[in-house]
């Protein structure tokens, strides 16, 4: 069955087999999912690939499996997004944009109910200046929330999970525990931040 998927192209490596034969590795990923094709040097679409950039925007469609290198496709053919199909997959499926919006003003709301002024003005103020850059980074690059927006939702996470499980453990400085959620990962921002239009 021939269907097509739209990818953002994350890598176009040239790589050679254990022949010696050159094949181009490419990593493409969505809001969701991340994966991997291997655009064989006899494919018409080598060229095609070996030329495409971190910042393009691709469809491909065609009989897709898994093989023992992970994903595969059969008769694929390639092609650019047009602008409006860059940006709905730039902003990903209705479901997790909602749900991501939700857990941004979760892990918004949680900041501005700390009680101590020191870290709910230190947790405002990287909210108000890296706001937009936290809400499209992910929070790894191959496990747990490794998406556009992932962050956000392992910080919205950790952050009910803490409030849940803090009434158990008194000695806990709450206001502390937030804002140490808050900043647990921050270093994020610049190792898995997605430019706004890739």
């Amino acid at each position: 069955m021939k269907f097509g998927v739209r990818r953002n192209v994350t890598q176009s490596a040239a790589e050679l087999t254990r022949e010696q034969q050159p094949y181009c590795k490419l990593g493409l990923a969505d809001a969701c999912d991340r994966m991997t094709l291997r655009v064989w040097s006899d494919h018409p679409s080598y060229k095609t690939c070996s030329g495409l950039k971190p910042e393009d925007f691709i469809e491909i469609t065609g009989e897709f499996f898994q093989s023992q290198y992970g994903m595969d496709a059969r008769k694929w053919t390639v092609r650019p997004l047009t602008d409006q199909e860059k940006n709905e997959l730039l902003q990903g499926p209705a479901e997790l944009r909602a749900k991501q919006s939700a857990d941004f003003d979760f892990v918004r709301k949680t900041v501005n109910e700390i009680h101590d002024p020191r870290l709910r003005i230190l947790g405002d103020a990287f909210l108000s200046e890296f706001g937009d850059r936290f809400r499209r980074t992910a929070a790894a690059r191959n496990y747990h929330h490794a998406r556009r927006g992932g962050l956000v939702e392992h910080t919205a996470q950790m952050m009910r999970t803490a409030r849940a499980i803090a009434p158990l453990y008194p000695q806990l400085n709450v206001d502390l525990l937030m804002a140490g959620i808050l900043f647990h990962d921050c270093g994020k921002l610049w190792e898995n931040a997605l430019p706004e239009n890739g």
